[in-house]
């Protein structure tokens, strides 16, 4: 059938201390290949409120608890408390991570400072904010990120860009179809081939419709059952890797037993002809189920 690459998206430091190890742990049981990007510098996640005035966020927080599955004291972060460095505090997690044979790559240096920020400011912002988080990769793993995903999907032109200066050689940034090569308006290739994020993501589905916990990983298996198209499915380490941890472990049992192959997202590369790729721009759109405008495939 199909791959179907696990991409793991960390965004504070409690899904780095806690979710990041029970998927490691489930992945692995499962025999299972997937990637994790982490969030390398401050835990900022508090000062994520300010999106309430942004269309539809308040509507999704309602719908996916987020005090449950983020817990009171990480929404402080930022905000009323100091916000922990993870890259220094979970230097030893994070190795332990690419120990056990999973990939390993870059989300972010803050989470809410790129995911708030990043479509406001110019191209040398988005240099120095991937820079920090590259070096800070480098300085817990002792090589250079080959991968990058952005956080909550915010990504440009700039940014693409800066992933070349920065030696990035592939990219998870944004959402669409198949694999493509992120190209300016005159059709000159700027940054290194993306795979999207071709799935939707737990927290899009789950209170749309009759869509509860209890069900949403029969939908996202029936959206897979009989494809051989590959996916990128996004998860995360606060979602996944902890109060959904079960839904995750029926996503794995049902996309094995339907014959996928559970990758990481270098397993993808290394099976794509980078040079067959479509070249499309990466444009700003929205995705159902999620707020706000994020980088999504132009259409061909």
């Amino acid at each position: 059938m199909a791959r179907i690459a696990l991409k793991v998206d960390v965004d504070t430091w409690r899904g780095t201390r806690e979710g990041v190890p029970a998927l490691v742990r489930t992945m692995a049981k499962a025999g299972a290949g997937g990637t994790f990007l982490f969030s390398l510098g401050p835990d900022h996640t508090g000062r994520a409120i300010f999106r309430a005035l942004r269309p539809g966020f308040l509507k999704k927080v309602s719908r996916t608890s987020v005090v449950e599955h983020y817990g009171v004291k990480t929404l402080m972060y930022g905000v009323a408390l100091p916000g922990p460095d993870i890259g220094k505090r979970e230097a030893g997690t994070l190795r332990s991570v690419r120990d056990a044979g999973f990939e390993v790559g870059v989300h972010c240096w803050d989470h809410v400072r790129w995911q708030d920020q990043l479509l406001k400011h110019d191209a040398a912002w988005a240099e120095r904010e991937m820079r920090r988080a590259t070096q800070r990769f480098a300085e817990v793993f002792g090589t250079p990120p080959r991968l990058h995903g952005a956080a909550g999907w915010q990504f440009n032109d700039a940014a693409a860009q800066a992933e070349m200066k920065l030696g990035i050689a592939y990219a998870s940034d944004t959402r669409g179809g198949r694999p493509f090569l992120p190209v300016d308006a005159a059709g000159k290739v700027i940054g290194p081939p993306q795979y999207p994020t071709t799935l939707p993501t737990l927290d899009e589905l789950i209170g749309i419709g009759d869509i509860a916990v209890g069900n949403v990983a029969e939908h996202l298996l029936e959206m897979t059952a009989a494809t051989d198209q590959d996916q990128v499915y996004t998860l995360h380490a606060e979602l996944e890797g902890q109060k959904l941890q079960p839904v995750f472990e029926r996503l794995i049992a049902g996309w094995q037993a339907q014959g996928h192959a559970l990758v990481s997202m270098g397993d993808l590369h290394a099976a794509t002809n980078v040079a067959a790729l479509p070249r499309r721009r990466i444009v700003q759109g929205t995705v159902e189920g999620r707020s706000g405008l994020l980088a999504v495939q132009e259409p061909a």
